[in-house]
């Protein structure tokens, strides 16, 4: 299996020579640019250090991978851009940067959630794939089929990732269309959360709100909801992460699975598990979000799930409510950190 991977917007040398050792697996580099709204916070990088040594560091770190010979995919992914959405200068703005890019580092691809990015995209750079973002919650036949005159390629909904029966479907479908699908593998979110299209929307105005006299701050629901041990219980079937142990599952439905690295702790961690296919300790340390935080002291054990995990749950009914296979996979998984840190819970 190749991985698309996620340029760290802090900078990680470490995590740059993980990426050189491991470049035969690694089909793209992703990354946002600037303080263009994207996906992902940035705003903790610049206040660590200054915007313009940020972009140099990136600037240097990209044109080493490039000569390493990586591939590039460039981030317009943010879920609003506000009044310049629509804006002639806008469009001359990432169309200014998407040709620089392309010129000093070489652009295999484009990541969006904005169908007019998209056909802008399309329209004015020939060679360039156009993918549609997570974010855009594809996860159907007509999903795909609404937007296909704007996109090559398209993330899949992260809840689908343990539907074998829904990614078949898909698979066909791109296959009798000329289009191609990716999975994200390491997310940490909740299934179906009525937040995430609000939480999204707060990252893309960072900037803004961040100058306002703020009553609230917000980190997600998911942080809440999780606090509640009774719902902690349940928390394995309400996500949808991969395993590194798993992914050969998924090798005869998409080319190459997307990473989430750009705000873990570790990303070095998160790639050589993948990569190697395997991974000791806590499964949520390769998520994003990481939750651990709220299990402490117990952790859920990867290498403690059973084998069989991950083939059930792509074929079972999902019928959640009135099974307990994955609370059963998790109680058997979760280890408590005492004097004898292997006691099982």
């Amino acid at each position: 299996m190749k991985y698309i991977v996620g340029y760290p917007i802090k900078g990680n040398q470490t995590f740059l020579n993980s990426l050189i050792q491991n470049k035969e697996s690694v089909s793209e580099i992703y990354f946002s640019w600037g303080d263009l709204p994207n996906g992902r916070s940035v705003r903790s990088a610049f206040e660590e250090r200054g915007a313009f040594e940020i972009q140099m560091r990136q600037s240097e770190d990209l044109k080493r991978l490039s000569d390493e010979g990586f591939r590039f995919n460039l981030l317009f992914n943010a879920n609003c851009y506000g009044k310049e959405s629509q804006s002639r200068a806008f469009f001359n703005k990432i169309g200014n940067l998407t040709d620089y890019i392309q010129r000093n580092f070489g652009l295999a691809s484009v990541t969006t959630t904005s169908p007019l990015i998209a056909k802008f995209m399309k329209e004015n750079f020939d060679g360039i794939d156009v993918r549609a973002s997570v974010n855009m919650e594809i996860g159907s036949v007509e999903g795909i089929a609404y937007v296909a005159r704007y996109f090559d390629s398209f993330y899949v909904q992260r809840e689908l990732n343990r539907n074998f029966r829904a990614l078949l479907r898909l698979r066909r479908f791109c296959d009798e269309n000329g289009k191609q699908m990716y999975l994200l593998a390491n997310s940490g979110c909740l299934n179906h959360c009525s937040a995430h299209i609000f939480h999204d929307n707060l990252v893309a105005h960072e900037n803004e709100i961040s100058e306002m006299d703020n009553g609230y701050q917000f980190r997600g629901v998911c942080w809440d909801f999780l606090k509640n041990s009774g719902n902690r219980d349940t928390w394995l079937q309400k996500t949808n992460f991969i395993r590194p142990e798993d992914i050969e599952l998924y090798e005869s439905l998409v080319p190459a699975v997307k990473l989430a690295t750009r705000v873990n702790a570790s990303p070095s961690r998160i790639l050589n598990a993948y990569v190697n296919q395997r991974y000791r300790g806590s499964v949520m340390e390769l998520l994003e979000p990481n939750h651990s935080g709220l299990f402490y002291p117990e952790y859920i054990e990867n290498s403690n799930f059973r084998r069989d995990f991950a083939e059930h749950v792509m074929h079972c009914n999902q019928q959640c409510e009135s099974c307990d296979f994955c609370a059963s996979a998790m109680r058997e998984a979760c280890v408590r950190l005492a004097e004898d840190s292997s006691q099982k819970v």
